[in-house]
């Protein structure tokens, strides 16, 4: 990736994180950066969660899309050398280009003298397993989105430690004196609950999405390769 896109990916971290406590600000109370101070320790690896999955997140929208996993250009090009029955030349560009549409195809073809059924065969296996290639790529997303509550849990036990260390200092502590250790447990609970809303609905979206692009694209594949049923060996 290019430093202008990780510094934009990092700009929408800081606007997503941020967000998170409009709330706040809205009624006249503190502002996010001084929330953001009352976190502690905490705070800082909410962040680095924020912009991990910003990343994450950015990255996999771009990436996961049927021109990026299946370019038409290059969908054209074997589509012809298949029509052609130029099979080397079609399985030399497919392994130069390397996507999931040129991974099926190049692996069905040169299985293409076993017959056209174990084509096919080799095909829906090689599909399997790019799903499970884009599957384990955006599954970090989910990780981070169940990491991030149990950090914001972890923010509100590391709160409640604070206020209970000023109530046992402190003869007679004030509302006042125990507000930075609420402060703590609460903004950290609020920020890790948003950022997993975030990047759980951003999973399941892709999630989703690849699904419904590997299940297309390989009956993309095999509608490409459908003309060769009688010119195999069986």
């Amino acid at each position: 990736m290019t430093p202008r896109f990780v510094k934009f990916a990092f700009a929408i971290a800081a606007i997503l994180f941020t967000s998170s406590f409009a709330a706040a600000q809205e009624h006249g109370g503190k502002t996010a950066i001084e929330l953001f101070q009352s976190t502690g320790w905490v705070g800082i690896l909410l962040l680095l969660v924020s912009m991990l999955g910003t990343y994450l997140c950015i990255e996999n929208f771009v990436s996961i899309t049927r021109d990026k996993l299946a370019p038409p250009q290059v969908v054209d090009e074997l589509d012809a050398l298949i029509q052609e029955e130029d099979y080397d030349k079609a399985v030399e560009l497919a392994t130069e280009e390397g996507g999931y549409l040129s991974s099926l195809i190049s692996s069905a073809l040169r299985m293409r003298h076993a017959g056209y059924e174990e084509m096919i065969g080799v095909l829906e296996q090689v599909s399997a397993e790019e799903t499970f290639k884009l599957t384990a790529k955006i599954s970090y997303m989910s990780l981070l989105g169940n990491v991030a509550p149990l950090l914001g849990l972890l923010g509100t036990v590391t709160g409640m430690i604070t206020s209970f260390q000023k109530i046992e200092q402190m003869t007679a502590p004030k509302p006042k004196d125990l507000a930075s250790g609420v402060y703590e447990s609460l903004v950290n609970t609020t920020m890790g609950l948003f950022l997993a809303i975030v990047f759980l609905t951003a999973f399941f979206f892709l999630k989703n999405k690849v699904t419904k692009l590997s299940l297309s694209i390989t009956l993309q594949g095999v509608d490409m390769l459908k003309g060769m049923a009688g010119k195999v060996s069986h």
